[in-house]
């Protein structure tokens, strides 16, 4: 059996960020209030962004009113310089006083970044509790929070086609089955076929019988668009020619032109077609 892979990638331009949102926010802020709550205290929790732009802020009942503006400013701090607060209180108290001239800074315990696989996404800050310390409890089982992973999903119904259904399937060249993130067709061909683009859907395909020449890549002639990121043409200039045959497994990115361009005779074969993200690579 032959694996054969194609690639479109090129060189990075661009890194991707994970970004903190407001449903993201509001768990935190819901963690923290549930903290409090088990510890029957007060408190102000706030939330930021990387970029120390409020996202949430709550307030608990009974909690002294300029609580809601220092808690941002520990946020802002955390997420801005990335370190909890309580790293800052330690150094100014340890006589670098210097750094309370710092616009912007709140270098008061409570702080705590906020992280995501690794990347700070934001920050939270809690001020008003019983105790700064308690202010620093809180923060961290909010931050605890967002990074805990989500609930097991409801399990997936497993689908299963019958071999008579997959047998006609083969006969007409259809869809076995569709879904929103990936689809199984058991395709049929008794000779050449256009030249297919797939702007969003990667084609593994499993040969079960026959042979046929595969051109993948080059330009396409005579190329329009046929539906939504669908795209077929004639014939192929340039391209890379090879023999594939019955056991032999393509995967084809989205985005690369492929032809059946010689079918010697009669050919099976099952094609996931699996959706890419932003129209990238899966």
């Amino acid at each position: 059996m032959a694996v054969l892979v194609f690639s479109t990638e090129g060189h990075a331009q661009v890194a991707e960020k994970k970004t903190l949102t407001l449903a993201g926010a509001e768990k935190v802020v819901a963690a923290a209030l549930s903290e409090a709550r088990r510890l029957k205290t007060t408190g102000a929790i706030a939330v930021v962004d990387d970029g120390g732009n409020l996202l949430a802020l709550s307030r608990i009942d009974g909690t002294f009113a300029a609580a809601g503006r220092i808690s941002t400013g520990k946020a802002r701090t955390a997420a801005l310089f990335k370190k909890p607060t309580r790293a800052f209180e330690e150094i100014i108290g340890k006589g670098r006083t210097a750094m309370i001239a710092l616009e912007d800074f709140t270098p008061l315990e409570g702080g705590i970044p906020l992280t995501v696989d690794g990347q700070i996404v934001g920050a939270v800050g809690v001020s008003g509790a019983a105790s700064a310390q308690q202010d620093e409890e809180l923060a961290v089982a909010a931050a605890a929070a967002l990074s805990a992973p989500a609930s097991p999903r409801a399990e997936a119904p497993v689908t299963i086609v019958p071999h008579d259904k997959v047998a006609a399937a083969f006969q007409r060249g259809s869809p076995l089955l569709e879904v929103a993130d990936y689809k199984v067709h058991a395709s049929h061909r008794t000779g050449p076929g256009q030249v297919e683009i797939h702007t969003h859907d990667t084609d593994i395909i499993h040969v079960l019988k026959g042979q046929a020449t595969l051109v993948t890549g080059g330009t396409v002639v005579a190329a329009q668009t046929v539906q939504p990121e669908e795209i077929r043409g004639t014939s192929v200039q340039g391209g890379e020619a090879r023999q594939i045959t019955a056991g032999d497994v393509v995967v084809v990115p989205n985005g690369v032109p492929h032809w059946f361009r010689d079918v010697p005779g009669p050919l099976d074969y099952y094609v996931v077609k699996v959706r890419a993200q932003n129209g990238s690579m899966p």
